[in-house]
């Protein structure tokens, strides 16, 4: 009997090739709609599904394919007398190799005001059927969804006469995960359609975007996956126009410096090291507002990855070159700065689109044997009740060092302190099992500058100590959360001093 290939594909490439090979090796040919025109058109001998089931397409091409002739041929076990004889009954022939990819239902999404009747109209379901019963008889059906995979099954035919059971079973997994991540995006679409923000399921799909050469350390395997439909402004969506590939390590803190050059509209620029900013500095331009950054910690700065929100100029670049740097990430580079940067063997160098018209609308981390999903922590001064409960106004110049305080400590692993002044961080204090151990580490790393200075803090003060501690710092200006139950304490040791204090009302942890 005649071997069968059913082929039916949406992405045609190589698939003219593939046919004609597996014309040439006996195989008869089936196959629908566009597929069956572009390989008749090209010399191809091909029989059409429908002459197989005896039943036309119907409902516009939505049924061609769900029919007991075709599945009976891909789900039969070959080596089952029962089964043979069933189809030797009702007039079944069996399929030995499926081609099959599916409706374009990503690329339909993807596009700008896709409609939800688009979007339903693209969603497969003969592909998937058929993908997964000849994927559920592996040990009889070869089945391709990839056609990365077809000279692979060529080569086997041409040795053996047919596929390894090895490569059926790799082929068939790897469909199981096609129709799950198909499935997947169908689901979530759906879901955001819906309105439905935490169903009481979650799938989630992302692509290998690249092995690893190690994870944290050497010892440790790692690869790094980008979700298809992410974010643009994101580590994942990166063009790397220079420099070795990026490690976990990098990658990490890489995504740490972008998530708070966010923050800024005017011209700033972010130091990043282990996932903490070292130094933050914002100008009237990007190379006075690099310049900033660099002062604030001059020392953590070595090795650390940069964040800048404008284009880098060869003015900020011939900055940037003087420094060990891992990592320069920005919207544009100039030539002439390209050129400059690029003569660092190793430095990598990232543009990102700062567009900003799309955003993840979750943080999901892992733990083990779950995920954690929570909204990203996108709360300003704007959207909070803030009041100045001590007896002096802030300045504007304080204002200002709050703002700026405020934006960066967000960022910073709990518990957090930040000092600044109106342009730039002058200490940081990040990870301590006390909020005023964190404060004593900011302080010590500003000196003399934060006389005049002002202090953030992700949470509340649970007693009037840091107060002290920053008052004798010579701190003038304090931003924090209030809702301690001694906040009282706080704001007359504030008023003790002198100190303008605000309360957001708004904690900021970040673990």
């Amino acid at each position: 009997m005649t071997k069968r290939a059913l082929i039916s594909v949406s992405d045609k490439s190589g698939v003219l090739e593939f046919a004609k090979e597996l014309e040439a090796l006996g195989y008869e040919i089936l196959s629908t709609g566009g597929t069956k025109k572009h390989l008749q058109e090209n010399g191809v001998a091909v029989t059409a599904v429908d002459q197989v089931t005896n039943f036309p397409e119907i409902l516009g091409g939505r049924v061609k394919t769900l029919n007991p002739l075709i599945h009976g041929g891909l789900l039969a076990k070959h080596d089952d007398p029962e089964h043979q004889a069933q189809m030797a009954e009702h007039g079944i022939q069996p399929i030995e190799i499926v081609c099959v990819n599916l409706y374009p239902f990503v690329e339909t999404i993807s596009k700008p005001n896709v409609t939800i009747v688009d979007a339903i109209e693209n969603i497969d379901i003969g592909g998937p059927t058929m993908l997964r019963s000849a994927a559920k008889n592996q040990k009889y059906v070869t089945v391709i969804v990839d056609s990365n995979d077809y000279a692979i099954v060529l080569a086997e035919l041409k040795a053996e006469g047919q596929t390894t059971l090895e490569t059926r079973r790799r082929l068939g997994a790897k469909v199981f995960r096609h129709t799950a991540a198909y499935d997947s995006y169908i689901s979530n679409y759906l879901t955001e359609y819906t309105g439905e923000e935490f169903p009481e399921q979650m799938t989630l799909t992302y692509e290998l975007k690249q092995p690893l050469r190690y994870g944290e350390n050497p010892h440790q395997k790692a690869a790094f996956y980008q979700k298809h439909l992410g974010s643009d402004f994101s580590i994942a969506s990166a063009e790397q126009l220079h420099g070795k590939e990026l490690s976990y390590n990098n990658i990490q803190d890489a995504n740490a410096a972008l998530q708070i050059i966010k923050e800024f509209d005017a011209p700033a620029a972010v130091a990043v090291k282990h996932m903490n900013p070292c130094g933050v500095g914002t100008a009237e331009t990007i190379s006075e507002a690099f310049a900033k950054a660099y002062e604030a910690d001059s020392t953590s700065i070595f090795g650390g990855i940069i964040a800048l929100n404008r284009e880098v100029d060869l003015a900020t670049a011939e900055q940037l070159a003087g420094i060990f740097l891992e990592i320069i990430i920005a919207p544009a580079f100039t030539a002439e700065a390209l050129e400059k940067l690029s003569a660092k063997k190793n430095i990598r160098l990232l543009t990102i689109s700062f567009a900003q018209e799309k955003r993840d609308a979750f943080n999901i981390v892992s733990v083990e044997g779950g995920l954690l999903v929570q909204e990203p922590d996108r709360f300003g001064l704007k959207d909070g009740e803030v009041k100045v409960v001590t007896d002096r106004e802030p300045t504007e110049e304080e204002w200002a060092a709050m703002k700026l305080g405020w934006s960066v400590v967000k960022h910073v692993k709990s518990n957090a302190i930040v000092v600044t002044d109106d342009k730039m961080t002058l200490g940081v204090g990040a990870g301590q099992m006390n909020r005023v151990g964190s404060a004593k580490i900011a302080l010590e790393q500003a000196g003399e500058k934060a006389k005049g200075a002002a202090l953030a803090s992700d949470a509340f003060f649970p007693m009037n100590d840091t107060v002290e501690t920053a008052a004798k710092a010579g701190i003038t200006a304090i931003i924090q959360t209030g809702g301690s139950i001694k906040d009282q304490d706080s704001i007359d040791k504030a008023n003790e001093y002198g100190i303008t204090m605000v309360f957001t009302g708004v904690r900021h942890f970040k673990h």
